[in-house]
Order: C-alpha cells, then structure tokens, then sequence
C-alpha cells in the first residue's frame, strides 16, 4: 500500500506541473482573445481530482492500516523466522532457497526459540578441499549475522549447531502491556480475504443427528477464526433439499392431507412422517411410480408442488433451528436447490469443451488423475449431486468471488469431492496456487464401545436429545458440586448451559478431526485434564482473584498503561511467554484448519497458570486475620492477560465461559 500512495503522490505532482503550463499558456492565449474555452485544462483537472481522491482515499487506508498493526498481536515466532531469514540470507548470499526451521524451544534451558537450520544447510554446501564444514560453524555464521533487532537478547549455539534464542524480557513485557491496553487483537493480515464456509448440511426430512454435530461445530469454529482475523465469512448451510426423495415425500403428502393447499398440515414428526413414505416408496409400486412424478412435477417448478416442497422444507427448517440456537450457530440457507437453474449451463459448458462422454445415455466426465467419473446428466435427463457440487463450486468462485472455500464435509465424501475439485481446476475455473479450495475432512463419533454411536435399539442419535441429555448431566455435575447453594438460578442456568454445550463442543474440536473420536459424556464431563469442564473452572477462578481482592475493571485498566509488568521469576516469565503465543497458534490454524491445536494452546495456559499462580502470589494476605496486605499489580495483570486471551479462544471455539461457576 505504502508504494501506491508514492506512486499517486508522484502522478499528482506531475500533473500539478501541467495544470500550471497549461493554465499558463492558456491565460496568455486569452488575453489575445484566441481562446474562449479549454477542454483540455478541464479534463486534465478532472483528472487532477480523481487522483487526489484517490491518494486521499490511500493515505487514510494506509494510516488505518499502521493503527491496526500497531495493535495487533506480533506473531513471536514469525518475526525469529524473519531475522533468521535475513541471517542466513547474508551469511550465505548464494545458497538459494535455504531451509528455515525456527520453533518453540521444549524446555527453558535451550532458550525461548530454536533455529535448527544449520544441519540442513551443512547438506546444501559444497564441500571445500573435500571437508564439509560443521553444522557449529554454519551455526557459528548465522549468529554473527543476526541484524539488530528488538526480540533478541542472545544466542547460544548448542550441540550440532542448535542455535538457542533468548528473548528479551522488556519487548515481552511491552508486548504483555499493549494486549491488556488494546485488547486481543488478531495478528496482522496482508489482504483481507473473501471465504466460504459449507458446514453442517443436513438433509430435509430427515432430523439432525449426532453426524451432523462434527460438521456444525467444526464448521462454526473455522468461520469464527475467519472472522476473528478479519476476513470476510459467507456461512453457507448447503441443505440436502432437492431430488428423489422429494417425490415420495410429497405423493405421501397428498394421500395423508389432500388439502394441504388450503390448509398447513400437522405434521409433528417429520422423521416419522419420512420413514412411513419411504416404506410406501420400497413397497407399493403405483406409489413409486406417482412418486417419480412428482419428481419430474416438481422439477418443472409446479407451483402446487413447489407449494408442497416449501412446506416440507419449512417443517424441517423450524427443528434444525432449535439446535442451531442451542449451540450459537449462525448459517445462511443454501440448498442445492438454489444451484438447479444453473445445472444446465453447467453440462453445457463441459459438453462445449469436449469434457463429457456418453455412458448407457449418462453424460459422464472423466477427470485425470481420479478414478471415478462425474455423472452430471442421468439418463433421464435428471441432474446429480455431481451436477449441483459443480454448479455450486462454480458460483462460489465466480458469483461470490472466494478466496477461500472449505467445505467441512466427513471424510467418506473425499473421493467425491477430490474429483469436483479436479474438474474445477480442468475445465480452468480456478488456479489452486491463487485460490484455496479444501476439503476440511472429520472422522464419525464412535460409542464408548468403539463402535459407530447408536442408540441401545440401534437407531442413529437425535441430536436434540444428545444435547437434552447433556443439559441434565451438567446440572447434576454442578449440583454434586452444591453449586446450587452458592449461585443465584440465573447464575446456576448460564452455567449449566455452558457446562453442557461448551463440554460437548471441546470434546469434539480437541481431537484431530481427521481421526475418529468417542463420544462419552463422563469423560467430557470431567473436570481434570483436557476438558471443557477443567478450562472453564480455571477460567472462572482466574475471573474471580481481581474480584476478591476488590480490584474492578477500570483499576485494571489503569494498571495496564502506568505499571510495568515483572518478569522476574521464572514462572511470571514461562506464563508471559506462554500467552503471546496465541498469534502464532492462530496462524498454525489458518493454514492447516486443524482447531485441536488452539484447544492444547489453551490447555497448556490453563496448566502454566496454575503453576504461576501456586508460585507467585498475587495478593498477600495477613496469616492471622485474612486481611488484605498488598497487591501486587503485574502479577493482576499477567492474571488478566491469561483470562483475555481464554476468553478469545474459547469464543473461535464457540464455547461461553461464565464469571461465576
């Protein structure tokens, strides 16, 4: 940005200098009387308008991005990376593309960061009168080469050729200030990015169950990292609200309220009302034929079908609801049905380019490198899921214009999804090396008996009751506890409800979504270890030290510009560090969209807390009479600063901690 507002800078000066040449020569034109008007001094005016607009509009972008990087979150790691980056480059001017390894050191005796590039770099090198020269010794002359900088106290070079970095405290502690001042603020991005979400997708008529759970949550997350970064989010729910089954679910409706056009038909149980169709569909043969019918009807936008459709579909839309508002979950509609008026283009545009071959009267596309083929035309003329996945990836990249699009689907839809990618890149949609197009894949929830969660009679989990059941757990969590005695019923339901969902959410994300994971409520429930339950006690108990030492949010306020924060001791120094590495944590997210990762982060600050905390007293009381003594006000601050940034991790996560549990 900072070259375009140089490059409008120079353009105006230069323009500037013709306008007073022009107006010049065009005054001394009129005092002769040649000359009435000059279109040319207008026009070059105009112009000289437009670009002060212009720059005008730059500098005040330009200075809007300075204050938001001058409150953002220094990404530590990112910055070492950078310096050592410049280290080698200098160091060794010619080796081309040298390998950069720079991570959080293990323990604190290597330091804060470790720069492992020197044994790669050893491998790079050619040999000088046949000896290589040591890792020490390449280590040896990226350290001298270390520009001047404000992160760095000292390296240490250790055993082959690990160089240690030590930060300095005052930066960390400048760094501990800004975030408690500014808030937590999300690193800086370079450009603010267009994405699309597709998550949760259930199918119409058919409830919600706890399949659907993994996709919703992990869905939600994504999108609130997206956000949090400043990026622009579409939350698309790609509802199953079109094809077969729409037929027999309307030839039923017929039969069962055949004045369903005057009057709303009470339908209760959709589910039921489902399966009942669908046994008439797989057993009574006119009933399948009228089905098919009803099909073809409805496809050609039959307005009493159409009616019949949006009533089903309505039915639907209220229950999925009730869990989405249970769970905070914010979505657009947009089923495959919106995508049916461009299906056609779609087959005509991969007939026009010679893509599609013909297969017992399907139109087919084989695309390379994937060992099943897309069927965008039935034999019947009838579209396919192939047919709205193609329609849909095209009006996202063209329509919507993604950056980015992730499609939070489970991982028995890869091969599927591979191949409409491959096709998208075949026919020339888009470029993966400018735009990001990922299946964000997840594994099922298995019982406690490791098999696929079911019911005891074998049925699939309605998620309602999942959620009904983990409401009435929680409560009776918090009443073991007898935290019924000591919180108003106001305070005791929001921390049922955040116990519940919070608990089932966490359980989900702090498991790679890759792999499968078990769903039992007891473990979730747990309040020690890696849990929901654990991190939003600790939360709670953080919240409540500046409360009892009768410190308010103001005080804290005025803290955090006057006091300097401490980092003396070893353990105020392990949690200062700790907690600044929420940006990089964040980043790592960004581009490997797994979330597991923020939910160890934030076990990890949870655990160094405490060992702060057991370490570092805060407030000093008197022995005898429980009085307050003393405060000490960093050490509330480095408080505050661990609950903050809780606070924005478990919000990506979608969990809402409570002040008091």
């Amino acid at each position: 940005m900072e070259a375009h507002v140089a490059q409008y800078s120079a353009r105006l000066l230069q323009q500037e200098k013709e306008i007073k040449i022009l107006a010049a020569e065009i005054d001394r034109l009129k005092n002769f009387g040649c000359l009435e008007v000059s279109p040319s001094l207008e026009g070059l005016r105009d112009e000289n308008a437009k670009l002060k607009y212009r720059l005008n509009v730059l500098q005040k972008s330009l200075q809007e991005e300075r204050n938001k990087s001058v409150k953002s979150m220094i990404n530590i790691n990112s910055r070492v990376q950078e310096i050592f980056r410049d280290a080698i480059k200098a160091a060794y001017p010619d080796l081309e593309n040298p390998p950069l390894a720079v991570t959080p050191s293990q323990q604190p005796k290597f330091g804060d960061y470790q720069c492992n590039s020197a044994m790669s770099i050893t491998k790079m090198l050619p040999k000088t009168n046949e000896q290589k020269v040591s890792p020490r010794e390449i280590a040896d002359n990226i350290s001298r080469n270390i520009p001047e900088n404000e992160y760095i106290e000292k390296v240490e070079i250790a055993g082959p050729g690990f160089i240690n970095v030590h930060l300095r405290k005052d930066f960390v502690s400048k760094q501990l200030s800004s975030l408690l001042v500014n808030g937590v603020q999300p690193p800086a991005i370079e450009n603010r990015k267009k994405v699309v979400v597709d998550f949760s997708s259930p199918n119409i008529a058919k409830e919600m169950h706890v399949g659907h759970l993994r996709s919703t949550i992990i869905g939600d997350s994504m999108c609130r990292l997206f956000e949090f970064v400043g990026y622009d989010v579409l939350r698309l729910n790609h509802l199953g609200d079109w094809g077969t089954q729409f037929g027999m679910l309307i030839a039923h409706l017929q039969d069962k309220f055949p004045d369903f056009l005057t009057v709303s038909p009470p339908i209760g149980d959709l589910q039921a009302f489902y399966k009942e169709s669908k046994r008439r569909f797989d057993t009574e043969e006119e009933f399948k034929k009228r089905a098919y019918q009803c099909v073809v009807l409805l496809q050609s936008k039959n307005p009493d079908f159409i009616k019949a459709w949006k009533l089903i579909c309505d039915v639907s839309r209220k229950e999925f609801q009730k869990i989405y508002d249970c769970l905070d979950i914010k979505l657009i509609e947009r089923g495959e049905s919106y995508y049916q008026d461009k299906m056609k283009d779609i087959v005509q545009e991969f007939e026009e380019r010679g893509f599609v071959q013909m297969d017992d009267g399907r139109k087919i596309v084989f695309v390379p490198g994937c060992s099943i083929p897309l069927t965008i035309m039935k034999s019947d003329g009838g579209f396919t899921y192939d047919t709205s996945d193609l329609a849909a990836l095209k009006q996202r990249l063209f329509e919507e214009k993604a950056d980015i699009i992730v499609y939070v689907v489970d991982s028995g839809q890869s091969v599927h999804l591979q191949t409409v990618f491959a096709a998208g890149q075949m026919i020339g949609w888009y470029d993966p090396a400018v735009t990001r197009v990922v299946h964000a894949a997840f594994g099922v929830v298995l019982g406690e008996d490791k098999k696929k969660f079911k019911t005891r009679s074998g049925d699939t989990v309605r998620l309602i009751e999942l959620l009904e059941e983990g409401l009435k757990r929680s409560m009776d969590k918090l009443k073991d506890k007898e935290r019924d005695k000591v919180l108003t019923e106001e305070e005791l339901k929001a921390a049922q409800t955040s116990v519940a969902f919070g608990c089932i959410k966490y359980a989900d994300l702090s498991h790679n979504r890759m792999n499968d994971y078990i769903f039992s409520f007891d473990k979730m429930l747990d309040d020690r270890g890696n849990t929901a339950a654990y991190l939003l006690y600790a939360f709670t108990r953080i919240r409540s030290i500046a409360r009892l030492a009768n410190i308010d949010e103001e005080m804290l306020q005025k803290a955090a510009r006057e006091t300097k924060i401490l980092l003396n001791h070893e353990k105020e120094w392990k949690l200062g560090k700790c907690i600044l590495r929420f940006p990089e944590i964040l980043q790592k997210i960004l581009d490997d969209l797994l979330l597991h990762t923020l939910c160890d982060y934030l076990y990890e600050l949870a655990t160094t807390f405490t060992e702060f905390y057991d370490n570092c007293y805060c407030v000093e009381k008197d022995r005898q009479t429980g009085t307050i003594v003393k405060v000490n006000m960093w050490r509330m601050l480095l408080c505050e600063a661990t609950a903050a940034v809780m606070a924005k991790g478990f919000d990506i996560l979608g969990i809402k901690p409570v002040q008091k549990m």
